[in-house]
């Protein structure tokens, strides 16, 4: 993008297209699989700053964080970002700007778009909201199989104390 062209040509520029992010994601021991970055976004020259605004989508599947079942997830994140050219009259970007500094004319997105798909994907991705997970004693899929291990949890601060109560 190109915030120069914008500011001249005063008119509407759309971007359309298709990022490959296997090397961002490549290392990523929770993913699974994923699609490429589908980019949909529009850019504007409005009171001194190129708005780009639109959305991105991709499908990931990742391991369902209580049973470890594949989880497919298609995601939808919008884009919005302005942008505007370091002047005079914007010396600094200080933290509460709506804007981000750039010193060149030529804007690349893809650090933006990169930065926004990271920040979306599921933290803790899950197949059903009601999901059991594994039993942590014997691995069973409690989803699927009810299982009969104990799982009694004692305070470990208390633990001394039942052991006095055996001996009586």
């Amino acid at each position: 993008m190109n915030i120069k062209e914008l500011a001249m040509k005063g008119n509407t520029q759309h971007i359309s297209e298709q990022l490959d992010v296997t090397d961002v994601l490549k290392e990523r021991g929770d993913l699974l699989g994923f699609s490429p970055l589908n980019v949909q976004l529009t850019a504007r020259y409005i009171a001194d700053a190129a708005q780009v605004d639109g959305e991105l989508e991709m499908d990931v599947e990742m391991p369902c964080s209580r049973c470890l079942k594949p989880v497919h997830e298609h995601l939808t994140i919008p884009f919005h970002e302005a942008f505007v050219k370091k002047d005079a009259e914007h010396k600094e970007e200080d933290e509460d700007s709506d804007f981000i500094l750039v010193e060149e004319d030529k804007v690349d997105l893809t650090e933006y778009l990169i930065q926004d798909m990271l920040l979306s994907l599921p933290f803790v991705p899950l197949c059903d909201e009601d999901c059991k997970g594994l039993c942590p004693v014997c691995g069973v899929d409690r989803n699927e199989t009810p299982c009969e291990c104990r799982q009694e949890k004692i305070d470990p601060r208390l633990a001394g104390l039942a052991d006095f109560f055996k001996q009586e």
